[in-house]
């Protein structure tokens, strides 16, 4: 199984019936795709939807139908159409369970970066910052390391916050870890890694007492 997609199925168990969710730019989307049977969850993309489904089959587009990283969607019955203005009020309101995006950077006390590099162009910090203060939980998905074999996972962020000890779960291609008062704890190994390896790859303290294997 490709390590995106073992995030992606990972990332729908944390998916409550009756929940309101938004869904980050990129792998966050995919959750889409994988909801699980018997679950009812309504999602939320804040450029003004509720109600968005699956990604529609090729030759079925619809172009006025787009999510906040301007991709096509579809969209379920009983879904609404309002403002950003709207969109944010619920956003900002509480109204939002759980919100599942990506990130660059994330440390042992869930503070999160994940909108800007310094010196490289920024188009701007989207709606990560009031979703990551307005959500009731807050999933991170992402690679574990970066290109250069680099942690993501650090003791603390080196880039600019898009919010201060915000992060529930952190959810990666080799490992699921919680934050928790003590520190970030790591509960779950991807298939095939070690806990050591895990270790390895993670700049930030992990706390290790039981670890299961990811279920996927």
């Amino acid at each position: 199984m490709d390590k995106r997609e073992r995030i992606v199925r990972r990332i729908a168990r944390e998916l409550h019936d009756g929940d309101y969710v938004n869904l980050g730019i990129g792998m966050p989307t995919l959750v889409a795709n994988h909801i699980p049977p018997g679950i009812q969850v309504t999602l939320q993309s804040e450029n003004g939807i509720l109600g968005v489904g699956p990604y529609p089959f090729e030759g079925e587009e619809d172009a006025d139908l787009i999510n906040a990283g301007k991709e096509t969607v579809t969209v379920l019955p009983g879904a609404s159409f309002f403002s950003s203005a709207d969109s944010f009020a619920m956003v900002r309101g509480g109204h939002v369970d759980l919100t599942i995006l990506g990130a660059m950077e994330v440390d042992q006390d869930g503070n999160l970066a994940n909108w800007m590099v310094p010196g490289k162009m920024v188009k701007g910090m989207g709606g990560a910052m009031d979703l990551v203060a307005g959500a009731k939980r807050v999933v991170v998905t992402m690679l574990h390391t970066a290109k250069d074999g680099s942690s993501k996972i650090l003791k603390k962020c080196t880039l600019p916050l898009t919010g201060k000890k915000v992060v529930d779960l952190i959810i990666t291609d080799l490992a699921v870890m919680e934050v928790t008062p003590q520190g970030l704890k790591l509960q779950e190994r991807a298939p095939g890694v070690t806990v050591d390896e895990i270790l390895k790859s993670t700049d930030a303290e992990l706390m290790v007492e039981e670890v299961c294997e990811m279920p996927v």
